[in-house]
């Protein structure tokens, strides 16, 4: 074709006077003139007649044929291979200084592409240019930046344009590449952008294009794995001659076709480094293309045609070494600050590939399990029952970290872990998605990319001393980058660990670094004086020292001042600085896989073939499969000493984690938001880590912390707004940290011999949380404080799947399928959770309507396993009562009293059974004289109460009670006959000198006798009825009768007496003055103090007054003192008005 164009063209050359003149300057090397000539004659393209562009090209090599003789011997001489030739070539070049005229590069400018027509020249130019660059540097300044211009000049002008129209010649590209490599990649991108912007008006250029595109598509459309060699062939040869446009093409087909990954991948081990750098070049032009979405129209999912494009250039740079990825860094690096994180899938995709550190939210319990363990135990789980080489993962590993780190500035692996960890908080902020929904997703994709990436590094930089000298301090991380506490300490927790003893051992944090106890020594208090003071890092010589005590001084400035009135900061960073490794050996893991391997050794000996190829894989696989087995003994030996140590450390450090906390009473609110919930939501190992570490806090005996008020502040108050505010992941994370939790709290539950055991004496379980040494909560309190956790959890599931919020419903899904397994237990509470279920089924949002499929074969499945409330109950729940209970609003469930365990509200513990025993129930005078005292000193003004609500006994002094008569005259006599606390007599003598009339009125006026009334007076919401209404006691009094004459159960108030009464119910006082300071409806000063009048003394009525009393022998008793006491009542009131 070009041939046709030459011959048609030679007249105009003989006719046309100005072209001739051209050819006489060139002709002479007049190039002055030439060059004048050539400028106005542009519009004619003269270049492209034959005689023009020969005369061109003898003058150019004229020109520099003085450089090129240089540039000749050196390559002459670095071909015998002796390093002190290299060095003399070297020298040579450096000492000759060439230069280039700048007439020179005005002749390349004026040749244009049509310097295709001598390969050979065009080779020579491109070695001289080559040579020309690098002495230029060694001079630097001035020299060195006009030499840059124009070599870049000359290369987008001439020698990038006359590429594309030579015919395949990889040796051609190779020389090219030699020169473009010497620039920087930002200079070679911009080169690429304008290589065929530049060409546009040259017709022969065009249909070069035009040419390889076609033939690209016609060889796409026939590529297959069986013929893969010989068209991976073809397509080399037209990228080798029109790179930017072939690849371009190929690109574009991938992104329609997902399929093509595969062949065209193996079909690019024949292009050159050249057509690599295009490449990676065409990639993230594609990335940068507008007018294309790169979310679906759902606005969650991706765009097929990114997601197509990530995956292929996983793939590509897995495979292939010589691609460079520093582009696309900084590209994914610009893209962040814009505030635009969409493009991180391709960072997930080359981790994913190259370091084979994979992301994934649903994996098994098998895998969780491996979590734990060590760096063997976890690959071995995370391998998907793949092969892979080891060397070569090695290998693309390497390169994917010296790409982040490369030699030369900028390294950019710290920038984007920064920029991702901000971005991760900008997403909700800075969303303009239309619905929660999408901005869910989005937040839950940056943050599994940060967890990624975050393995990653830890993984591939090693030694973890060069990690921590990346890193920035902490307290950096926070108030300079704005990181929050969470995403910090996931930065910061390799460092953590790389603080040592000051003394020089060389044990790091947590370990253990205290020394045999010494048996004479006396001072308990100095014991933990090494734990904040005598560990330092120390990363050499750049780098200060960092105390112990440093970290703990950062760590209170980033929690505001009030939250360390309820935590510590030696607890806060000993949270958030340990791991699931540090608490728990996975041993059914380490047993089940060294089983294996051992099976997978037998296996191999069992092989009949005996041919020397067979015996000679047989030994290395059996080799292979010993060393990992040396590996799994080693390492699992090693995991248990290391958490034996880390627990000696926390038993040592547990005395002073709580005791100096000012306000116990918010312990377990502030830990569950400053550290439980941040922690729990933040990936499955950490949800499995938080329900450990709170089992481990339990089984220590960690003072000030309770057991049971964690669970019961949990569930009753903060489960159903975590519920309600997770995103889709961090919904099914909160599910497992529940199931961890109730899994535990089960196991005690399961046998009274398990929770005396592991329970029965622990801080964590005492009732008055306090005062850590008070008495214990029973197992009879446990499994009917178990009812109410059933209760309140079923109850708050029903609610979120009957909510209209698309959020809520699909939240309380996820969690119910994390806990299908342990919840529900009880059948109604199944049946009432699979009626909603089975509705959701029939909804019309798709998504809604699969996670509930799954939800209702979940329940299905455990269907079989559901007990009866009275299996559930073990015979110390009264179900009829109980189940009256329920209709109570579900709000008073979670309202437990301030200092007590265990917030049972009182018509749940009137649905209990009534067996309370004077050794387990504290002193009721002690109790009065308490309140008292205190409603005296605060001169009315309304106090939190301290105490807890007493529980019931156990199910053994249950069993005896029920075996005497309920309404018997034994029934008062045996309580009576109870050992009383010690000091009794004493509280007695100082209660008497309080007024009778005093005590008797508040006794009086306390409560109701029928508990028709207290509901009664609830609804109204009326505390203060009997002192205002002059019915008052009437009523009472005829109910009061009606109900000594029912031969169910009816109560009276038992009279103040001289002499040692039976132990009151004081739980049930105490819960209805709760549950009266916690209505809403009530408001005014008065009401306050009222309900610290009410605490004052307990009452006793209903069955349980009852089942202490012989209604028949003392009812004229109690009848005569009801009159009296009712007599100076109704004077008081009327002295008050």
């Amino acid at each position: 074709m070009e041939n046709d164009a030459i011959t048609e063209q030679a007249p105009e050359v003989e006719n046309n006077q100005k072209l001739g003149l051209l050819i006489g300057f060139i002709f002479v090397d007049d190039w002055y003139h030439a060059q004048i000539l050539f400028d106005r004659l542009s519009h004619l393209d003269p270049v492209q007649h034959i005689q023009i562009c020969e005369g061109l090209f003898r003058v150019i090599e004229k020109t520099m044929s003085a450089a090129y003789a240089i540039v000749y011997q050196t390559h002459l001489q670095s071909r015998a291979g002796s390093n002190v030739v290299e060095s003399t070539a070297g020298s040579s070049i450096q000492n000759s200084s060439i230069d280039l005229p700048r007439e020179f590069f005005q002749m390349l400018a004026a040749a244009g592409p049509y310097l295709h027509r001598d390969a050979v020249l065009l080779q020579k130019v491109c070695r001289v240019l080559r040579a020309y660059y690098l002495c230029a540097e060694e001079l630097a300044g001035l020299r060195a930046k006009e030499a840059k211009l124009r070599v870049e000049e000359a290369l987008g002008k001439c020698v990038l344009p006359s590429l594309q129209l030579i015919p395949a010649n990889p040796a051609v590209g190779q020389v090219i590449w030699e020169l473009l490599s010497l620039l920087p990649y930002e200079d070679r991108y911009r080169l690429y952008g304008e290589w065929e912007k530049d060409d546009e008006r040259i017709p022969m250029v065009l249909a070069a294009r035009q040419i390889a595109k076609l033939d690209t598509r016609r060889i796409l459309k026939r590529l297959a794995k069986e013929n893969l060699k010989q068209l991976g062939r073809m397509v080399a040869k037209l990228a080798h001659s029109n790179p930017m446009t072939v690849l371009r093409t190929i690109v574009h087909q991938i992104e329609a076709y997902r399929d093509m990954i595969t062949p065209v991948v193996d079909a690019f081990k024949y292009l050159r480094q050249l057509e690599y750098d295009v490449l990676e070049y065409v990639v993230i032009e594609r990335l940068t293309q507008g007018g294309r979405e790169k979310l679906k129209d759902d606005g969650l999912n991706l765009s097929d045609w990114l997601q197509s494009l990530a995956s292929f250039w996983g793939h590509l740079c897995k495979r292939y070494p010589s691609m460079e990825l520093r582009g696309l860094f900084q590209y994914l690096v610009n893209q962040l600050k814009k505030g635009s994180g969409i493009e991180l899938v391709l960072l997930q995709e080359l981790i994913q590939q190259m370091a084979n550190v994979q992301y994934t939210e649903n994996m098994t319990e098998e895998q969780l399990d491996a979590m734990a363990g060590g760096e063997t135990l976890r690959y071995q789980a995370t391998l998907f029952g793949m092969t892979i080489n080891n060397k070569a993962l090695t290998k693309s590993t390497n390169r994917l970290r010296d790409s982040l780190l490369p030699k030369e500035e900028p390294k950019l692996a710290i920038p984007l872990l920064l920029l991702i960890a901000q971005h991760r908080s900008m997403v909700i902020i800075n969303a303009d998605a239309l619905y929660i929904k999408m901005v869910s997703e989005q937040f839950d994709r940056c943050h599994g990319m940060l967890l990624q990436y975050v393995e990653f590094l830890l993984s591939a930089i090693t030694p973890s001393m060069i990690y921590a000298q990346l890193i920035p301090p902490l307290d950096d991380l926070v108030h300079k980058y704005h990181l929050d506490p969470e995403v910090a300490f996931l930065v910061y927790r390799p460092v953590m660990r790389l603080f040592k003893s000051i003394s020089g051992a060389e044990i790091c944090w947590p370990l253990d670094i205290t020394e045999e106890p010494n048996v004479s020594s006396t001072n308990e208090e100095a014991e933990p004086s090494y734990i904040s003071c005598d560990v330092v890092l120390d990363l050499g010589s750049p780098w200060r020292p960092v105390n112990w005590s440093d970290l703990l001084d950062t760590v209170r400035s980033m929690l505001p001042q009030k939250a360390w009135n309820s935590l510590s900061p030696d607890l806060y960073v000993t949270f958030w600085g340990l791991t699931l490794y540090d608490l728990y050996v996975p041993r059914h893991r380490y047993e089940s896989e060294i089983t294996k391997q051992h099976a997978a050794i037998k296996a191999l000996e069992e092989l009949s073939d005996t041919s020397n190829m067979a015996i000679t894989k047989r030994k290395k696989d059996k080799e292979r499969i010993q060393e990992l087995l040396d590996r799994l003994s080693c390492e699992f030996q090693k995991h248990e000493q290391h958490v034996a140590s880390v627990r000696q450390r926390l038993s040592h450090e547990k005395d002073k984690w709580l005791s100096s906390c000012l306000d116990t009473l918010k312990i377990n609110m502030e830990f569950l938001q400053r550290c439980i919930f941040p922690r729990c939501i933040f990936s499955m190992p950490d949800a499995v880590y938080c329900a450990m570490f709170v089992h481990t806090l339990h089984s220590l005996g960690t003072p000030f912390f309770n057991t049971v008020n964690h669970i019961d502040v949990l569930i009753c108050k903060t489960l159903q707004p975590m519920i309600c505010c997770c995103t889709e992941f961090e919904a099914g994370r909160l599910g497992r940290f529940l199931y961890e939790t109730l899994k535990m709290a089960y196991h005690w539950k399961s046998d009274e011999s398990i929770y005396e055991h592991e329970c029965g004496n622990m801080p964590g379980f005492a009732v008055y949380y306090r005062f850590p040494n008070s008495q214990r909560v029973t197992y009879s309190q446990f499994i009917r404080v178990h009812w109410k956790w059933s209760g309140r959890i079923t109850r708050l599931l029903v609610q979120c799947l009957e909510s209209t919020e698309y959020m809520e419903i699909r939240n309380a899904l996820i969690v119910l399928t994390k806990i299908s397994s342990v919840f529900p237990v009880t059948r109604k509470s199944g049946i009432n959770l699979e009626k909603r279920v089975a509705k959701i089924k029939g909804d019309e949002r798709e998504d809604l309507k699969v996670l509930a499929t799954g939800v209702a074969a979940a329940l299905a499945a455990r269907k079989g396993s559901w007990v009866s409330e009275e299996e559930f109950g073990m015979g110390h729940i009264d179900l009829k009562h109980a189940a009256a209970s329920t209709k109570s609003p579900a709000g008073n469930l979670g309202n437990a009293p301030n200092g007590s365990a265990l917030g049972i509200s009182q018509n749940e513990m009137s649905g209990t059974r009534n067996a309370t025993t004077g050794n387990q129930v504290a002193d009721p005078l002690d109790i009065i004289k308490d309140r008292m005292t205190r409603a005296k000193s605060t001169d009315g003004r309304s106090d939190r109460s301290e105490d807890g609500v007493l529980l019931k006994a156990d199910s053994a002094q249950q069993k005896s009670r029920s075996s005497s008569s309920m309404n018997g005259p034994d029934s008062q006599t045996h309580a009576s006959l109870l050992p009383k606390p010690s000091g009794i007599m004493k509280n007695l003598d100082e209660l008497l000198k309080v007024s009778p009339e005093e005590t008797f009125t508040k006794v009086a006026s306390k409560g109701t006798v029928e508990s028709e009334v207290e509901e009664r007076d609830r609804e109204k919401g009326n505390v203060l009825k009997d002192d205002t209404d002059p019915t008052a006691a009437p009523k009472r009094r005829k109910l009061k009768r009606d109900h000594t004459s029912s031969s169910e159960a009816g109560g009276k108030y038992l009279p103040f007496v001289p002499g040692p009464p039976p132990p009151p119910r004081l739980a049930l006082g105490i819960s209805q003055s709760f549950d009266a300071r916690e209505r809403g409806d009530r408001k005014g000063i008065m009401v306050q103090h009222r309900a610290v009048y009410m605490d004052e003394v307990p009452r006793v009525h209903g069955k349980e007054a009852a089942s202490k009393i012989n209604r028949r022998e003392t009812d004229q008793i109690y009848e005569r003192e009801w009159e009296e006491e009712k007599r100076r009542t109704e004077a008081k009131r009327k002295h008050r008005k």
